[in-house]
C-alpha cells in the first residue's frame, strides 16, 4: 500500500473526512538503508510522498495538511546529510511551486523559520507570498519545529506583550492559542507516521 492508499484507508476508517491532517515524515533512512542507499535518496522518495499525499488531501477537500518535515533535533544529523536536505528543500519548492499554485494551494511554515540557513528561507518567504491568496488546501510544512521551543516563543511573546500592559491573570486558552505558530489553525483530527506507525 502506497502512502496515497494509506492515507485514504486511514480517513475512511476514522469515518468522517478529518479537516486537518498530521503527519510525520520519518523512516526515510531506514528505507533507503533497507536497499543500501545514501540517505539522501530516502529523503528524495520521502518528497515523492509528499507530492502524491498533497494531491490526495487536494482531492479529498482536506482544509489543512501539517507535514512535520525538520525538526530542531534534525541539526544534530551529519553536516552533510543536513546541507543536503537543505539543498533538497530549495529544489523542491522551486519545482512544485507552480503546481501549488495550479492546484490553489496555500504555503505555510511553522518554527523557527528565521534560523534556516538564507537560501531555503527566502525560498519559504517566496513561496508563502506567492500562494497567500490562494483557498484551497491549506499546506503547513512544520521547519526547525520543536513543541518545546514553540510554547517557549509563545510564552516569550506573551510576557513582552505583559511589560506593554497585558493582563496575564485574565489568560486565558484562546489567548494562549494566539500566540502559537498555528495561530488561526485548528488541532489535528488525525496524525500518521510515514514509518508505519499511524494514530487516529
Amino acid at each position: 500500500m502506497n502512502i496515497e492508499e494509506e492515507l485514504k484507508s486511514q480517513v475512511e476508517l476514522a469515518g468522517n473526512l478529518p479537516c486537518h491532517i498530521a503527519i510525520i515524515m520519518d523512516g526515510n533512512g531506514r528505507w533507503a538503508r533497507s536497499r543500501k542507499l545514501p540517505r539522501i535518496a530516502g529523503h528524495k522518495e520521502g518528497i515523492n510522498s509528499v507530492r502524491e499525499i498533497t494531491r490526495a488531501c487536494g482531492e479529498m477537500g482536506i482544509g489543512y495538511l501539517t507535514l512535520y518535515t525538520f525538526s530542531q533535533e534534525n541539526w544534530s544529523r551529519p553536516r552533510m546529510e543536513v546541507s543536503a536536505l537543505m539543498n533538497l528543500l530549495v529544489e523542491t519548492i522551486r519545482r512544485e511551486i507552480d503546481e501549488l499554485m495550479e492546484n490553489n494551494v496555500r504555503l505555510h511554515v511553522i518554527g523557527r523559520m528565521e534560523e534556516l540557513p538564507e537560501k531555503p528561507r527566502v525560498e519559504m518567504e517566496e513561496g508563502i507570498k506567492r500562494t497567500a491568496e490562494n483557498n484551497g488546501l491549506n499546506l503547513v510544512l512544520a521547519l526547525n519545529y520543536g513543541g518545546r521551543i514553540e510554547i517557549l516563543d509563545a510564552v516569550t511573546r506573551l510576557c513582552q506583550e505583559q511589560q506593554d500592559g497585558l493582563d496575564l491573570s485574565k489568560l486565558t486558552e484562546q489567548v494562549f492559542e494566539k500566540h502559537l505558530y498555528t495561530e488561526g489553525m485548528p488541532d489535528p483530527d488525525m496524525v500518521i507516521r510515514t514509518s508505519g506507525e499511524s494514530r487516529v
